[in-house]
């Protein structure tokens, strides 16, 4: 019973107990070894793929019979490449051009949840807050059943609401007023599932998210991501309202019918401009791609954005399932599965390759749009065409991809971290022998898991198959403490991989001792 007293003690204590002084040099436990590429002048080689990926526009433009589309690549930080293809008013024969600006539709979700996340990053709200804290209509709203969780800001972030996919609807709401979504609400909702279940887009919620920043923040929403991301960024010509735009910059909207290119009339901005009421152009807009490239990798480097990188890499996770392609195909119609899920106003997906690609598309009556970012590989694009739901994502990865296969870009290489190379040299050291004095690298629970004699005489076995050591490799990592190194033999090779436990020394808590064959 004595033994429970501390314990209890804690318990009551909880998270109120005085934190100790901090001890110098305490933190970080071990250096952090930064991913890298391998080639640092890699961006150079993308010159070759430029013409590829014209060609590619050009033909996505005239089959899709698109008035305009203007495209951009981002590398390195900047707009490296760009291409503007068509007329973007045709009633005035104005062409496009890299600041033509067009609607994004919901392209803007992303600066709404950003938005979101800055006001959570300055303790104004917080992610698991109910609605109806913030908008008190949502009392009304009503549940699907009596056992339903009250709907979080959360819930809204990644399409988990409950609320139906309500695309054609929505598009049709940008310009209603504040008290109009309010009255929504008022009257009641219709709910196609329980909150935080299922992945299902909703438009609404994202207009719920934008009242939400209008009220935590004091101003309207349009004025706050204005202020707060779109200018720090130095996306000086991105707004809401068209009618503030310059008129020679403006692409209007077209749908092609019967064979002719129709306008279709702009929406002024309202409450619903949340969802996708975002005007930009490619010169602008690359600022934000860039944006959320430089978000990785992980870094001690000082915080130059609007958010904070953790924040935007926090955006960028898959926080909802959505769904798994088993039969995709990739752009050269090679069976290539992928699994997707949703962000905060992000899309997710990592397919056979492994490739991850991040972004979000957008369309409206009159316009479709895309931005991707390959984050591991530091490229990303952006594509704005003024044509009904002129679907670009597929053609934005066939960019991509032709980006890495023809400027043949590799991933940023995970480096190896100063403590897992001190490990790995050291257990190779001791191997076979497995010398009793040799404990001091090994946690607690390594040789309670299997006995030194057990473990000396495995060792010894693969050593004696393998025959004598010719070289060991360069350790491979998986991460700061988890890796593994080939040793060369005359016979076969040996592969050593170790995981480091979490305490300040960071100590072999795992072992696994492997013959394979030799790769000659």
């Amino acid at each position: 019973m004595k033994r429970l007293i501390p314990f209890i003690l804690v318990i009551l204590a909880g998270c109120n107990q005085q934190a100790p002084d901090s001890v110098e040099g305490s933190l970080p436990g071990h250096p952090y070894a930064i991913p890298r590429f391998d080639d640092s002048t890699s961006f150079s080689t993308l010159e070759k793929a430029f013409p590829v990926i014209d060609r590619l526009f050009v033909t996505y433009a005239e089959r899709n019979h698109l008035p305009s589309i203007s495209y951009g690549i981002i590398a390195g930080g900047r707009l490296v490449h760009s291409l503007s293809i068509g007329t973007a008013n045709i009633e005035k024969g104005i062409p496009s051009s890299e600041r033509t600006l067009y609607r994004i539709a919901s392209m803007s979700k992303s600066f709404t949840a950003m938005a979101i996340l800055k006001l959570r990053d300055e303790g104004k709200l917080s992610l698991r807050d109910p609605v109806e804290k913030c908008i008190g209509e949502m009392a009304n709203a009503g549940r699907l059943t009596a056992d339903a969780s009250p709907v979080t800001i959360l819930d809204l972030m990644t399409m988990s609401s409950g609320l139906p996919e309500d695309n054609p609807w929505a598009d049709r709401q940008l310009d209603d007023t504040d008290e109009e979504l309010l009255e929504v609400l008022r009257k009641g909702l219709s709910w196609s599932n329980v909150p935080g279940v299922n992945y299902e887009y909703s438009n609404l919620g994202f207009a719920m998210l934008g009242r939400i920043i209008t009220l935590v923040s004091g101003k309207p929403f349009q004025k706050y991501i204005t202020e707060n991301i779109l200018r720090p960024l130095g996306m000086n010509d991105t707004g809401y309202e068209y009618g503030d735009m310059h008129e020679e910059q403006l692409a209007p909207g077209y749908q092609w019918s019967n064979g002719t290119w129709n306008g279709v009339p702009l929406l002024h901005d309202g409450s619903y401009g949340s969802i996708g009421g975002m005007i930009s152009s490619v010169e602008d807009f690359s600022r934000y791609v860039a944006l959320h490239l430089d978000a990785w990798p992980p870094r001690d480097d000082a915080e130059n954005g609007p958010v904070r990188r953790s924040t935007i890499r926090e955006m960028q996770q898959p926080w909802r399932f959505s769904s798994l392609a088993s039969t995709a195909r990739d752009g050269r119609g090679e069976p290539c599965p992928n699994v997707t899920g949703y962000g905060y106003g992000l899309a997710w997906r990592k397919d056979c390759r492994g490739i991850v690609r991040i972004g979000h598309s957008g369309g409206l009556p009159g316009f479709g749009s895309a931005w991707q970012i390959y984050p591991d590989y530091g490229i990303g694009i952006v594509s704005f065409a003024n044509n009904t739901y002129a679907g670009t994502t597929n053609i934005n990865t066939i960019a991509l991809d032709s980006l890495v296969a023809v400027g043949n870009l590799r991933p940023r290489a995970l480096a190896t971290s100063s403590i897992l190379r001190q490990r790995l040299e050291e257990i190779i050291e001791i191997l076979p022998g497995w010398k009793e004095e040799q404990t001091a690298i090994f946690a607690d629970n390594f040789f309670q898991d299997e006995s030194v004699e057990i473990r000396r005489a495995t060792a010894q076995r693969i050593f004696d198959e393998a025959g004598q050591v010719i070289r060991i490799h360069e350790p491979v990592p998986l991460n700061q403490l988890r890796g593994s190194v080939i040793i060369e033999c005359e016979r076969r090779n040996i592969r050593v991989s170790i995981t480091l436990n979490p305490e300040r020394e960071a100590l072999i808590q795992q072992l696994d001792i492997r013959s394979t064959a030799r790769q000659d």
